[in-house]
């Protein structure tokens, strides 16, 4: 009963996130498991990818009712990342958890850079970023490289790409994000599963469920506001988190 509260508020807010966003769910996740819910960080990435696989799905179906996801682009993208994910699901298992909690941190804290900064674009408006098949790649295969790693489904990063690469309207990025996250964290998890049975499943189901839920209405809650004013505030949040987070791994 004690950690059930923190689970579902937790995955409320990482439902949230992920919903209106189309990514960042997992940079949430993470922390919360490790310092609310007393997960080794091993065990934290292998969860994250469970919990943020299922509730990618919830929000990628919301998304694509609404006719916001471009789906052969974003398989395309999530290809380049695949086995870049699996690669490095296997790798992360053998690495020291303060290793993991640094690197997370940083990355945590360059997404919430990257949030707060605003976009270089062109007089016209448009991003200021030429698409070519090759940086697509290049991105496509350094998201799936941080979801395989850290557990993270990489849209913080996914969404900007997909604009400023491959020029997608900011609703249809969110959603074809969403498609990209799914794709990475479920190539990720693959390699982790023999690790499935011994993770806390009375805290990782009802985070779970509380993070689908959080999705349909990070859906509806994106509908009223705008992107930035929802990635400003995310960014702030983000940008402590991984302050704490980076505090605690040179402290240990």
């Amino acid at each position: 009963m004690t950690v059930l509260i923190p689970a579902l508020l937790a995955g409320a807010v990482v439902g949230l996130a992920l919903g209106g966003l189309g990514g960042g769910g997992s940079m949430l996740t993470v922390p919360a498991l490790i310092y609310l819910l007393g997960f080794s960080p091993a065990a934290a990435t292998t969860a994250s990818l469970l919990i943020v696989s299922a509730t990618s799905i919830t929000g990628l179906l919301a998304h694509a009712r609404a006719g916001r996801v471009r789906w052969r682009s974003g398989l395309l993208f999530a290809a380049a990342g695949l086995p870049v994910a699996a690669l490095l699901g296997l790798l992360s298992a053998h690495l020291p958890g303060t290793l993991l909690t640094a690197a997370f941190a940083l990355l945590a804290g360059f997404a919430a850079w990257r949030m707060l900064r605003p976009a270089r674009c062109t007089t016209d408006g448009t991003p200021a970023t030429t698409a070519s098949p090759w940086r697509a790649t290049a991105v496509g295969a350094a998201l799936g490289g941080a979801t395989g790693l850290l557990g993270v489904g990489g849209g913080f990063l996914g969404v900007p790409a997909l604009v400023s690469v491959l020029a997608f309207p900011m609703a249809e990025a969110i959603g074809t994000s969403l498609l990209v996250i799914t794709a990475n964290s479920a190539a990720a998890l693959v390699p982790r599963l023999g690790a499935a049975h011994g993770l806390d499943w009375a805290v990782i189901a009802p985070f779970t469920a509380a993070a689908i839920l959080g999705a349909w209405d990070g859906k509806r809650l994106a509908d009223k506001f705008s992107g930035g004013t929802l990635q400003r505030a995310f960014a702030v949040v983000l940008l402590a988190v991984a302050a704490l987070m980076l505090v605690s791994a040179l402290v240990h």
